[in-house]
């Protein structure tokens, strides 16, 4: 693989599957395709096990034995992060920062934050949402602070200044995808992947880059706008090549983000991610959460309904998970509405 040079730790149940959605593709008429990130295994699952399995792996290699990290309070990295260090036996310390402005009591202390309390974290608090550097470097002093009690800590950063070491788990998931559909003689005309911190987003477009692969990645801008979030992923694909030494070139043109279904910001809802949700558990028994994968699936319905795909298409979605976060989100039961 691209990626066997690197250190990792084994977190993750790999190959995840690649399933056609028959309800949907009947409906839609065409062939959609959907990569399980959700069944990585750890803790509920969900994409950041792949990230976390170079992460470690490179604290490991420095003799770490004490993971720091920050997110949202019903961040799915921190849950799994969380995760990760109990299955290898390592300290934690997770920061919790105020992004979201959701008051329900649901949201604090059910889903991801239910489950970080669950296992036991030490959990600081941040009170900005939108300060991922002051973020960072409340971590960096944390970490400065325990290295000073005779600790080894390895800070998990936020910003889009360190070394992304969790891209090369999505450099490894397109190898890994680009195999199964190869077996299966598909031939996809998109991939659709939610993009926020940008390391799912960068990884599996540079690999399939590498790889030879030119199928278009439209990456659903899931915290800031279009325009920056592009920027934010070619910084990280530039570091990640820098950090492998390839020689793969990927131009701003080739990064696609889609920030149509953005609004109201991060972790909130608007009516199609809603309906998205909805349409995906009555279809086809399958859970999308409100802040990542809710919103990619909205923007690939709207795809699907301009008629660009026919019988003989195939698109492929990618399904980052996020199922516990759905437990911080009460409304959407309480306000669904009946779907097709």
């Amino acid at each position: 693989m691209l990626t066997d040079s690197f250190p990792t730790v084994n977190l993750s149940h790999k190959p995840t599957p690649l399933e056609r959605l028959d309800n949907l593709s009947a409906d839609y008429q065409t062939n959609i395709w959907i990569k399980r990130d959700d069944c990585t295994g750890l803790a509920f699952g969900g994409n950041k096990s792949r990230q976390l399995e170079y992460y470690i792996g490179h604290a490991k290699s420095l003799g770490a034995d004490t993971l720091l990290t920050t997110g949202a309070v019903q961040s799915n990295h921190v849950r799994m992060t969380v995760a990760a260090a109990r299955k290898l036996n390592m300290d934690i310390e997770v920061q919790l920062e105020q992004r979201v402005a959701r008051d329900q009591v649901e949201y604090h202390r059910s889903g991801n934050p239910f489950l970080v309390r669950l296992m036991g974290a030490k959990i600081h608090y941040y009170p900005v949402g939108e300060d991922e550097e002051g973020a960072d470097q409340a971590l960096i002093d944390r970490a400065r602070e325990l290295k000073a009690e005779g600790k080894n800590p390895y800070v998990i950063p936020l910003s889009n200044v360190k070394t992304p070491y969790g891209a090369l788990g999505y450099v490894e998931a397109a190898e890994e995808t680009l195999t199964q559909l190869q077996a299966m003689k598909i031939e996809p005309g998109i991939f659709v992947v939610p993009s926020g911190s940008a390391a799912t987003h960068a990884g599996f477009l540079l690999g399939l880059r590498s790889l030879g692969c030119n199928v278009p990645v439209e990456g659903v801008c899931v915290r800031r706008d279009a325009q920056s979030q592009q920027q934010r992923v070619f910084t990280k694909i530039q570091s990640v090549i820098d950090l492998m030494g390839l020689d793969t070139r990927i131009d701003r043109d080739d990064i696609h983000c889609n920030d149509r279904f953005l609004a109201p910001g991060y972790g909130l809802l608007n009516e199609p991610t809603e309906q998205a949700i909805l349409l995906m558990a009555r279809r086809e028994g399958i859970f999308l959460d409100p802040t990542y994968s809710g919103k990619a699936f909205a923007a690939l319905v709207e795809l699907l309904g301009t008629g660009r795909f026919g019988p003989d298409d195939h698109v492929v979605f990618l399904h980052t998970g996020g199922t516990p976060s759905l437990f911080g989100y009460p409304e959407l039961a309480d306000n669904a509405q009946e779907v097709r």
